[in-house]
């Protein structure tokens, strides 16, 4: 799994996608023309993943890995990044052609709602898994629920990610202020991760799929000073905000918990410009589709990328070239 967290490489992916955006000048551009699902000539996606213990990281990697070994013109690299809110800003400005993001986030990017003052003109690859908003505490800070953080030190996850997003949407519905109630730490989970077991951070709040590797660390090491916070009472108030949330339970077994936890979940989608070159989403696509398997090996969340969910994604718009391919695999309607 190539790892590109440093500043080179991302400068270097940046240079990429701006090399890509040159060499799709056409396959940039939607031209209305019939769709083959090949890409004629050599081009280059970056894809906009996630925080390095993360499972958007993960597969993320593998996904180019697997575009890669397709053998034809569309190669791709994988970048880690702050994530949904933040990806979706990325994709618009070209410096990434694809990019991981929470559904709350991408409905939020076509209306022009949330932490998005403009319609966004933006597309999907398809629905891919659930995300699990996980959240942890430590046992000494006495918090039972989302109200006893008050006076805190709460990480909400990194600037821009779908983890801010929902994390201060918690905290709101339980009557405190984000920016003043609690000590909010606006941390990726490697550093969130790393304060809870040194005791700087009383509660992390992070939203992704399962099972995390982060939080599979820090329950390893640390599972006599954790513990999982039940906060499925606010999907109510969620709701109200975006019907895009649901509510499941992590299950036991994930993390060696003695039983389910119930949560707020969220789907994800691979969101992409509303004008890519179809032919490349095609491509995408039909990758992420026929090599699930790999997918899988990298995390068991990709289990959950089915056929039978792709085409959920509204109101946020399948983009033309991943209708065909859809269309092609089988995908029902």
């Amino acid at each position: 799994m190539r790892r590109l967290a440093t500043a080179a490489l991302t400068l270097s992916v940046a240079g990429a996608a701006g090399a890509c955006g040159g060499q799709q000048n056409a396959a940039s551009v939607d031209t209305g023309a019939a769709i083959t699902c090949q890409v004629q000539k050599d081009t280059r996606v970056g894809i906009a993943t996630g925080n390095a213990t993360g499972v958007y990281f993960a597969l993320g990697n593998v996904f180019a890995e697997q575009v890669d070994a397709t053998g034809g013109k569309l190669k791709a690299t994988a970048a880690e990044t702050g994530a949904s809110v933040q990806n979706i800003q990325q994709v618009m400005a070209g410096t990434y052609q694809v990019g991981f993001s929470q559904a709350d986030a991408a409905t939020e990017a076509v209306t022009g709602t949330g932490s998005f003052t403009n319609k966004q003109p933006i597309a999907t690859l398809g629905r891919i898994y659930n995300n699990y908003t996980q959240v942890l505490v430590r046992k000494a800070a006495g918090i039972k629920s989302v109200a006893d953080m008050r006076n805190k030190r709460v990480s909400t996850g990194s600037p821009k990610s779908g983890t801010e997003l929902i994390a201060n949407r918690l905290l709101n519905a339980a009557g405190l202020n984000p920016a003043t109630d609690v000590k909010a730490e606006k941390l990726d989970l490697t550093k969130t991760v790393d304060g809870m077991k040194d005791g700087t951070i009383d509660a992390l709040v992070w939203v992704g799929g399962l099972y995390t590797p982060g939080v599979t660390d820090l329950l390893t090491t640390s599972s006599d000073k954790v513990r999982f916070l039940d906060i499925s009472g606010s999907l109510p108030a969620l709701q109200k905000i975006n019907s895009a949330y649901e509510e499941a339970p992590i299950p036991a077994a994930t993390y060696k918990q003695p039983a389910d936890i119930p949560t707020i979940v969220v789907p994800n989608d691979l969101v992409v410009r509303a004008d890519l070159d179809p032919n490349v989403a095609c491509v995408l696509t039909r990758t992420l589709f026929e090599r699930k398997a790999q997918l899988v090996e990298a995390n068991a969340a990709a289990s959950d990328i089915t056929l039978a969910t792709a085409r959920k994604t509204g109101p946020v718009p399948l983009q033309r070239g991943s209708a065909k391919a859809l269309d092609d695999l089988g995908a029902p309607r």
